[in-house]
């Protein structure tokens, strides 16, 4: 409340204490005009006593205005507001004290935040307009009847609570306007804020994306083409003694770089910012018949066409690259089996081959069964393998579908 306080007081307090103080000295003047001869009650003549109250009022309403801030010391203010205000009641003949009470009172009200303080005020400035017009007529010998005297004051009372009602009315108003102007500017600056924050948030998700992209480069297509020179360096070294053999890693290493031109091309998509991505479905079959066409790789599948982030298609995507790749070059596979299953709330994989296989105890996982692990920990998924020495090898996957965990890989 401070803040709207210094708004309110700059906005409306800073111009209306000269408008107040100027009605008040010309209020003034013209009851002096309006009394200044009159002879009252052992021969005092009104200007005797309108003189001092008006100059006192003058000078203690200039103190009030400009020179007093606490609340506390414009209570003493006010008490010598009743007191100037009763002096001239009691020496004049009445008109123009309830337009002075009025110009005191919008002052209070105006500097004002809880109605409840404006109120009490209100009730209490009436209280004392009426004692002193009893008080003065006591002074003046008037005889002091209680209808006359309601009648006679019902005007002035009629205006003094009407001023009450349409000031505070008006009051209220505006500081509620100044109160939503200022929750909208808040907003507005929150607002931008926010957007700040967003278009940030946009451009490091941008910069994460290209280094996750880099990444995939720099480790699966380095990964790929190392492999594939090594393929071909071992198929150089026995294509003499056993040809077979050597077409196989032939086989592997074609297929192996088909996978990483692949994979080069979907990176450099991603760089450019396409987004006509295929289905996890259409990815994986692509995979498959880029590993069948012109070899004597045999690949039976039952895939279910589902919807999945770009982060677990492209996950999926290269596990089954990975498979593929290991098998013909570590198992020296020839036919493959690949499952892709909706088990609600999770999506299921299995990828098997008929290669030689291992003892579970003695896999050791290199680069691409780590990468399997940690990409599938990174969407919430696990990544486990079977194998017996024989009996082939099988990479199983359980992974949850969109809405549960996703995110980039």
């Amino acid at each position: 409340m401070k803040t709207f306080n210094t708004t309110f007081s700059t906005g409306v307090i800073k111009y209306s204490k000269f408008i107040i103080y100027g009605l008040l000295v010309l209020v003034s003047i013209l009851l002096f005009v309006n009394n200044w001869q009159e002879v009252y009650y052992g021969g005092i003549t009104a200007w005797h006593a309108l003189v001092p109250a008006i100059v006192f009022l003058w000078g203690e309403n200039a103190v009030k205005l400009w020179g007093v801030k606490k609340f506390g010391g414009k209570i003493a203010c006010y008490v010598f507001d009743v007191l100037a205000l009763i002096v001239l009641t009691v020496f004049s003949n009445g008109a123009l004290i309830s337009t002075l009470y009025i110009v005191i009172l919008t002052e209070f009200y105006l500097t004002q935040e809880k109605i409840s303080a404006d109120i009490a005020m209100g009730a209490a400035s009436l209280v004392l307009f009426l004692v002193s017009f009893a008080v003065s007529s006591t002074v003046r010998n008037i005889n002091f009847n209680v209808v006359s005297f309601v009648t006679t004051m019902f005007n002035d009372l009629v205006i003094i609570i009407l001023h009450f009602f349409i000031v505070n009315f008006t009051v209220q108003i505006y500081r509620k306007n100044l109160e939503v102007t200022k929750a909208l500017e808040e907003l507005d600056a929150s607002n931008a804020k926010l957007q700040a924050a967003y278009r940030e948030l946009r451009e490091v998700a941008a910069l994460e994306e290209r280094q996750r992209i880099a990444k995939d480069i720099h480790d699966t297509a380095g990964h790929s083409i190392t492999t594939v020179i090594m393929q071909t360096e071992a198929a150089r070294l026995v294509i003499d003694a056993d040809p077979e053999d050597a077409k196989r890693k032939i086989a592997a290493a074609n297929l192996q770089a088909k996978h990483a031109l692949d994979e080069l091309r979907e990176n450099v998509h991603l760089l450019s910012g396409a987004s006509s991505a295929p289905t996890l479905r259409d990815s994986l079959l692509s995979i498959i018949h880029d590993s069948t066409d012109g070899t004597n790789i045999a690949v039976r599948y039952d895939i279910d066409d589902l919807d999945v982030c770009d982060a677990k298609r492209r996950f999926f995507s290269n596990v089954l690259k990975e498979g593929i790749s290991n098998g013909l070059r570590h198992g020296n596979a020839t036919a493959f089996y690949v499952e892709l299953k909706r088990e609600d709330p999770s999506i299921r994989f299995l990828l098997s081959d008929n290669g030689e296989g291992l003892d579970l105890a003695s896999l050791k996982e290199g680069f691409g069964l780590k990468g399997m692990h940690a990409r599938a920990e990174a969407l919430g998924g696990d990544v486990w393998f079977v194998t017996e020495k024989g009996e082939g090898f099988e990479i199983h996957i359980t992974m949850p579908l969109d809405g549960d965990k996703g995110g980039s890989v």
